[in-house]
């Protein structure tokens, strides 16, 4: 049945706003639930907020909710999503985003900046003021001042109760006090607050450099592309240029495309490690019911009803909890079904980067190899990992509560057949493939005694069920990660990780350089080979050309020559001259040479494409052989063109342009004719045969000498003339080459410019964490500056995530045995040693 109740749609706008970062804190699903109260929400309205926590397919949108509000409440919305985006005094931009859309819907985008720039200036006031009463008030509640409706004035003391200094203050100790017994604890957690803003301001300066480098990396390529084309632009065909930097302006555009999106990803890591600036945080990660909601409640001590709103016990985003300056994240579960957006796994993905540990969660009811995949993640960030080994058994039942209370240390055997043995060596191996060591602990618990010591129920045996649950041996593991390895593990997320960040884009930058000059070497080496095979085909053709005429000049010579003379001897010398073109005419004399030239041209162009076309697919395969992307194809289906200049496409540019030559016909033959025709038919005493025939020898005679002469200069002639043609395709050609190596030289050279800035930065973010390290095994603690670092560390040699040879300038002795212990800490194989030893 459809409640016919109205739903508060101010209040289901501030649950998406909550949701909005993908990070639902715990304090603010609690918030929101006493809101709902104060404002005497009804049911549906708070059946609506809890599907939206809990990401329900059958929630009220976005768009739906924003709709709802009336005309007249609008701007008063937009104050309370904004002071609920700003509460945590980071305004993400996932919140921007729906905030902008929210306002979009509600046609009121000026009141949003304006609403905006007045919380930015109040910011700018507080960091000026902090001794004025303002500067006490979150920032969330000073954008409601003046509210007037019951859930703005709620909303203002609800968010001054969750804002950050607040957060974690009033929340029972109860179990989650195990972590912090001792007296150490606090020196801990302000030592790790020390080192993390030191180490945060090198992670913070080397990030933007290499924002900086990658920037610039852009805007160089686009001005030496402008000057080149400058300079080239009197050089051979200005269609030839055009078309060259057509095909590099599309290789800057690919360039850019890339480069912004690396610029994104080392911009978001940086906010993500700000967040995460003043605690040490722990996520918990794995496949979707494997017990990290349990784990998460058993940890906080908020119950299982504390992780949601009602009895929400999943999640599609990050739950963060917060107290003493630790932070547990609940992440999604990897593997779940997907159902459009960003699937559990990239939300689970996003908190990587600021979290110190991970502890991944595997039940020993299904342990495949498919749920260890996620772990190459973690060791291309270099994180710590935990893995935890939740033991299903149905205490539920109350047979088998009995049995396990009544030998709780069977479960964890390790022999026999249903032993631990053969899950955790599996673990092992599954995670030794994906994680690239073993040097992590695997922890066995049974979570759901855990959780059920906490049952009002169980009391009377609540103290066995928890002992037996061995759930303290994890929570010891956690507390020895911050109390003992807290300070260490703070400078490998913000120093350590931070360099995995900087080489993602080092790679790509390196990758690039590489096919760049892969390309250059084979252009080069294809350049003379292509010229060198279209000389060889010209000398061919010139051979094959003077060969034809020849042919044609001797059946001239041995056919019609003796038959013209035969019918010509009485002529007098007009007409046999006119007789003489009639005959060539009449036998297409011309038309037969200049086929001739024509075919030779026909077959040198063809064995012209041949080569070009040969050069364009050898050039493809060298690109796909190193990683390009250089392609046949002229665009994209969507205009754009592909990234790297199109060597094919250019080839056959030029091979299209061969197409078109056409040899310049030769000369027009006429021959003429020497001698005194009637000297050679004198005589009075010779017979009429005897005057015809010497008369006839004395015309073929002439005619052949003539014929050979002309034979010389028809050849030479045509030579010439198909020599220049010839000529030209070779120099456009070269032209071409030419064009098309200072076009890559021109990227190569700003790729390794910016590939050199990005590695020194990849360089002293490395010696900076390699000080830290060995401050750390001296158990010494000096601040972080540039001076200290030259001063004690010579060379850092890394192989990201696998191994680090630190060499120091002075002989620190670190024993093997910490050398060994830095291994599971920060589980990376480290080895010091000092520069003047092998």
């Amino acid at each position: 049945m459809i409640s016919n109740e109205s739903i508060d749609y101010q209040l289901i706008l501030i649950a998406h706003m909550i949701c909005a970062d993908q990070q639902i804190h715990s304090e603010e699903a609690k918030a929101l639930h006493e809101l709902a109260e104060q404002v005497n929400a009804n049911q549906r309205t708070i059946d609506e907020t809890e599907k939206i926590l809990a990401q329900d397919k059958t929630l009220i949108s976005l768009e739906d909710a924003a709709k709802g509000i009336k005309p007249s409440d609008r701007r008063e919305a937009i104050r309370q999503i904004l002071s609920v985006a700003y509460v945590d005094g980071f305004f993400s931009p996932l919140e921007k985003e729906m905030v902008e859309k929210i306002a979009k819907i509600f046609g009121c985008f000026d009141y949003l900046q304006e609403v905006i720039d007045e919380a930015e200036q109040f910011r700018a006031n507080c960091s000026d003021d902090e001794t004025s009463d303002s500067s006490k008030l979150s920032l969330g509640a000073v954008i409601l001042r003046g509210a007037e409706s019951v859930l703005s004035r709620s909303l203002v003391k609800k968010l001054g109760q969750i804002a950050p200094e607040e957060i974690g203050r009033k929340i029972e100790k109860l179990q989650r006090e195990i972590l912090l017994i001792g007296a150490e604890y606090n020196a801990v957690i302000q030592q790790c607050g020390d080192i993390a803003k030191e180490d945060y301001q090198f992670a913070e300066r080397s990030l933007n450099r290499t924002l900086e480098s990658l920037d610039q990396l852009k805007s160089n390529i686009q001005k030496r592309l402008l000057v080149l084309q400058k300079q080239s632009s009197g050089k051979g065909k200005s269609s030839s240029a055009k078309e060259i930097f057509e095909q590099l302006e599309g290789t800057r555009k690919a360039l850019t495309t890339e480069i912004i999106k690396e610029i994104e990803v080392l911009r978001e890591s940086l906010k993500a490690k700000q967040r995460a600036l003043n605690h040490f945080s722990i996520a918990f990660m794995g496949k979707t019911k494997a017990g990290k909601s349990t784990l998460h409640a058993i940890v906080t001590g908020g119950g299982w009803e504390a992780i949601g709103v009602g009895k929400q016990r999943t999640t599609r985003y990050n739950r963060v909890y917060e107290w003493k300056n630790i932070r547990i994240i609940d992440t999604p579960g990897i593997g779940a079904p997907e159902d459009g957006g960003r699937t559990d796994e990239e939300v689970a993905q996003s908190v990587i980067d600021e979290s110190d540990v991970i502890c991944y969660v595997v039940t020993n009811d299904s342990i495949q190899e498919s749920e260890f995949g996620f772990l190459k993640s973690l060791k291309e960030k270099t994180k710590p990992l935990v893995i935890l080994l939740n033991i299903k058994n149905n205490l539920r039942d109350a047979r088998r509560l009995q049995h396990f209370l009544s030998d709780p240390n069977k479960p964890f055997t390790l022999e026999g057949k249903s032993g631990l043995g053969g899950h955790i060596e599996r673990i092992k191996r599954y995670a030794q493939q994906h994680y690239a060591n073993n040097y992590f602990d695997i922890i066995p618990a049974m979570l759901l005694a855990a959780q059920m010591s906490r049952e009002a129920e169980h009391e009377s045996i609540k103290d066995k069920l928890f002992e037996s649950s061995r759930i303290q041996d994890f929570l010891d593991s956690i507390r020895v990660s911050l109390v003992e390895y807290g300070t260490i593990r703070r400078s490998q997320t913000l120093l350590g990780s931070t360099v995995g960040n900087i080489e993602k884009p080092c790679q790509w930058v390196t990758k690039e350089v590489q096919i760049y000059q892969k390309l250059l070497q084979s252009l080069r080496e294809k350049r003379t080979t292509v010229l060198r095979k279209v000389e060889l085909a010209e000398q061919d053709a010139l051979s094959s050309l003077e060969n034809h005429i020849a042919e044609v000049f001797q059946d001239m010579s041995n056919n019609t020559v003796t038959s013209f003379a035969r019918d010509n001897w009485k002529a007098d010398q007009s007409i046999m001259k006119l007789n003489w073109e009639k005959k060539l005419k009449d036998i297409k004399f011309s038309e037969r040479i200049s086929n001739i030239y024509q075919e030779v041209g026909g077959e040198f162009k063809r064995e012209a494409l041949e080569i070009l076309e040969e050069v364009g697919r050898d050039l493809q395969l060298v690109a796909e052989l190193s990683g390009g992307s250089f392609k046949f194809e002229n665009h994209d289906t969507d205009g754009s063109v592909r990234l790297g200049i199109k060597y094919g496409g250019i080839l056959l540019t030029i091979a299209s342009g061969i197409m078109y030559f056409t040899p310049l016909a030769p000369f027009a033959l006429a021959v003429g004719l020497i001698g005194t025709v009637m000297s050679i038919i004198g005589g009075l005493f010779k017979s009429e045969e005897q005057k015809r025939r010497e008369a006839a020898d004395k015309i073929t005679g002439s005619l052949r000498t003539q014929l050979q002469t002309q034979q010389v200069e028809v050849s030479e002639k045509a030579k010439d003339d198909l020599g220049k043609s010839c000529k030209q395709v070779r120099t456009d050609i070269d032209h071409y080459f030419e064009e098309l190596i200072a076009g890559v030289e021109t990227i190569s050279s700003e790729l390794r410019k910016s590939q050199i800035q990005i590695q020194g930065v990849t360089e002293y973010l490395n010696r900076a964490y390699a000080k830290r390290i060995i401050d750390y095994c001296l158990k010494t603690y000096k601040p972080l500056t540039d001076d200290v670092i030259k001063q004690d560390i010579a060379k850092v040699d890394r192989r990201f995530g696998r191994s680090m040879q630190i060499q120091t300038k002075s002989k620190v002795k670190i024993s093997e045995k910490m050398q060994e212990n830095l291994k599971q800490i920060l589980q990376e194989d480290i080895i010091i040693r000092a520069a003047d030893t092998k």
